[in-house]
């Protein structure tokens, strides 16, 4: 086991910034939520996803580094959502680095027939909030994870509709990726590679929420494609 050299991430209050260290945060909707606490209990405080098996991974393999990980996902969120606590929940925190995976809500807005949850409005505002953040943060560093689903449930009776939506909101989190110098997450392919060794449902029971395995493979895949920036 390797040796504690900075226990500060303990130690402070989540919502604080620690003076030394890199702050990490995840932001999102119900994948990246996880079910965490709104409170301080550190068992749950970064939920039970993806976000927490990459914080506990690198907690555990890089205590020099000094990783203050948060997790400010919150089920059933959109862009509207994310953009109405933006400043609570993500400015007001400060990150080094801020990860946000969103687009999956916004998707079956759409389908369900909102005209307003277009996928040019998503762009729009979603633009706007990485402007935003350059504007307040301007150190800060984006990684921008692509929304995705598999052929199950609700998802497989309307797959087709499934898939163009989400497509849409794929290729503008990749645009926004290269407009704003962000590392991209293509969480959909690697889904799809995972076809080949086990079913959708192996990976996602519902279409949407990953199942263990699922998580994992994003907490993989987050670290392969956030690595050699974060120095790791």
């Amino acid at each position: 086991m390797p040796k504690l050299v900075n226990a500060q991430y303990i130690n402070k209050n989540i919502t604080n910034k620690p003076q030394d260290g890199i702050t990490i945060l995840f932001q999102g909707d119900s994948i990246t939520d996880g079910n965490r606490t709104r409170n301080e209990d550190w068992n749950h405080v970064m939920g039970h996803g993806y976000a927490y098996s990459v914080a506990s991974k690198l907690w555990y393999e890089h205590p020099s580094k000094g990783f203050h990980f948060l997790n400010r996902g919150i089920s059933g969120n959109r862009i509207t959502d994310l953009a109405a606590r933006w400043q609570t929940d993500t400015l007001d925190l400060n990150p080094n680095w801020l990860s946000i995976l969103v687009g999956v809500n916004d998707t079956e807005a759409a389908i369900k027939g909102n005209t307003a949850s277009t996928a040019e409005q998503f762009e729009n505002d979603y633009r706007a909030l990485l402007k935003q953040t350059q504007e307040k943060l301007s150190q800060v560093r984006f990684i921008l994870c692509e929304p995705f689903v598999l052929p199950v449930g609700r998802v497989k009776d309307k797959l087709e509709m499934y898939q163009s939506e989400v497509g849409k909101r794929q290729e503008i989190v990749k645009r926004l990726a290269i407009e704003f110098n962000a590392i991209h997450v293509p969480f959909q392919a690697a889904f799809n590679e995972a076809l080949t060794q086990a079913p959708a449902d192996y990976w996602i029971w519902d279409g949407i929420h990953p199942m263990p395995a699922g998580h994992e493979l994003m907490a993989r895949l987050w670290i392969e494609k956030v690595g050699d920036e974060l120095g790791i």
